[in-house]
């Protein structure tokens, strides 16, 4: 597996619109546009910060992953994603190490990114995400 660099930090906000004041007026991220991923019921928001990124999560439904991630730990710092150069070969070897997966095959992520999540029980806690982008 190559890992190429972080792509982006993931952050779960209550509110989109307080989450990117803060990104943009206090810290001056330039931000770069929101996305819907009706699939994942989420809306993204990127600040690109050097050649990564931070990435707000807000819910779009109370049964989402983000909003059980809020309620089980509150908002802030949900996940690490990963750049890979391959995705598929990436899961693979990690399947082959017992790496327990997420996501078996990769989905679809915002940006048209392709992506795949690593089970916080086999990061140490950490919330992995694999991401390749073309």
């Amino acid at each position: 597996m190559k890992i190429l660099k972080i792509d982006h930090l993931g952050i779960a906000v209550n509110n989109m619109n307080e989450g990117k004041s803060f990104w943009s007026e206090v810290l001056g991220l330039s931000f770069e546009g929101a996305e819907t991923v009706a699939e994942q019921k989420v809306t993204t928001a990127f600040f690109p910060v050097g050649e990564s990124e931070v990435e707000l999560l807000e819910s779009t439904s109370p049964d989402g992953p983000v909003a059980k991630f809020i309620e089980k730990k509150g908002a802030g710092f949900q996940h690490v994603a990963f750049r890979v150069e391959n995705i598929e070969e990436a899961l693979a070897e990690l399947k082959a190490k017992g790496v327990q997966l997420i996501d078996q095959v990769p989905r679809k992520g915002a940006g048209g990114a392709k992506i795949a999540f690593l089970h916080p029980k086999a990061t140490g806690g950490v919330l992995v995400e694999l991401c390749e982008r073309s």
